[in-house]
């Protein structure tokens, strides 16, 4: 009976790690520099267009509302160093990171006390800082999420693509 209890409670747990990893199915995407000596990095979900637009899906939020920039689990940074985004500054540690869509289709960086929680689940009471984030036309549309951070002198840059929509954030190491 034991032996019989003991496989039921194996298969159990290998379904429960199972269901786990199908819910994060989709490809996960990381980009990393190191500013200063310290690193810099974020992690994020790819979700890719298949045949749509970001007008189409993006459109759709409202003023004010939030954006994971990507898939499953919220974008996060996790930095070694200060970053200070223009007269906002970043303290070294671990965050999620959203887009904020602002009246005028304009869209907010927003660093989040919380991380590892599911993309739909943004308590905005735990925001601590936003920064705006630059338009720009990408060259080439990119057809899944992708964020890229690139070192420039004492600090860099985060870009944000997806389709025609890209994003950009300057920041330097404090």
């Amino acid at each position: 009976m034991k032996s019989l209890a003991l496989r039921f409670l194996s298969l159990l747990m290998a379904g429960c790690f199972a269901a786990a990893a199908f819910a994060q199915a989709g490809p996960r995407g990381t980009s990393s520099i190191t500013v200063k000596g310290k690193t810099v990095s974020v992690e994020y979900g790819r979700p890719s267009l298949r045949g749509r637009t970001t007008d189409a899906l993006l459109g759709q939020l409202p003023a004010g509302g939030f954006w994971r920039m990507g898939s499953n689990t919220a974008a996060s940074l996790k930095t070694e160093i200060g970053l200070a985004f223009g007269d906002v500054t970043v303290p070294a540690g671990e965050y999620s990171i959203w887009m904020q869509k602002q009246a005028d289709n304009s869209w907010k960086l927003v660093f989040n006390k919380q991380h590892g929680q599911w993309g739909t689940q943004h308590d905005e009471s735990q925001d601590f800082a936003s920064a705006p984030l630059k338009e720009s036309k990408p060259a080439e549309p990119a057809e899944m999420v992708t964020l890229t951070l690139k070192a420039a002198g004492d600090g860099g840059t985060l870009t944000i693509q997806w389709g025609t929509l890209e994003e950009t954030a300057s920041f330097t190491g404090k």
